[in-house]
């Protein structure tokens, strides 16, 4: 039987980017090229980087959501980077590391809710790996406790990744070379991430178009090698 917990915490829910109505103020601006980043990496990782984003297929006027790095965390006893992701009633943060093995995501976390994953999931390759047809895939045990740390939820999630072409991607925020991968994700505890999604990767950029089908419309630093 599936807990009431997770019932009441579907996938938009849990993600943040449906839980809340747009506001009926104005739009905010979206973040713009401004913070002074002397080199960003392959994934792009550094505390200050920023980029805002809009669902797709929504006009450019709507109110973004607005994903921020926010430098260097400890999470389940390791040194991780932050990203946090807000907008529209959203708050979510996931915990990463990044290296040129590749991005592991070992949780994420949102007002009440934690969900650890052990071992980390492994987002995306080590960075030589690149190619058409590239795979990898994997299995995390999944743990969702809410913040007085009592563990609410258990199972396993497994995950597996193609990379099914490169091309040329006009967008908002301008055109870009994407890697198109396809993200193929279930679990035994509710569905708590997109069953099937397609993201667009650009090293030095991060992601164009995210699992969750928000599309890059700016961001506050310059990709690419320095």
């Amino acid at each position: 039987m599936r807990p009431t917990f997770l019932l009441a915490l579907g996938p938009a829910l849990l993600l943040g980017l449906s839980a809340c109505a747009p506001r009926t103020t104005g739009p905010q601006p979206t973040v713009q090229t401004s913070t002074p980043v002397n080199a960003v990496s392959f994934y792009p990782s550094q505390a200050g980087l920023a980029w805002s984003y809009l669902p797709e297929g929504e006009p450019t006027a709507s109110v973004p959501y607005v994903l921020r790095t926010l430098g260097p965390n400890i999470y389940a006893g390791q040194t991780v980077q932050a990203l946090q992701l807000t907008g529209r009633g959203a708050d979510q943060t996931w915990y990463r590391t990044f290296s040129a093995a590749g991005v592991q995501l070992l949780g994420l976390r949102k007002p009440g809710v934690n969900v650890r994953l052990d071992p980390p999931w492994l987002e995306y390759p080590a960075e030589g790996a690149w190619k058409l047809g590239l795979t990898w895939q994997g299995q995390s045990n999944i743990a969702i406790s809410g913040d007085d740390g009592r563990v609410q939820a258990q199972g396993t999630l497994n995950y597996s990744y193609t990379v099914q072409e490169q091309r040329q991607q006009d967008t908002p925020a301008g055109k870009f070379e994407v890697w198109v991968v396809t993200r193929q994700v279930s679990d035994t505890v509710g569905g708590l991430f997109p069953a099937t999604q397609q993201l667009w990767f650009t090293p030095y950029v991060g992601e164009i178009r995210t699992p969750e089908g928000l599309v890059l419309v700016g961001r506050n630093f310059k990709g690419g090698r320095q």
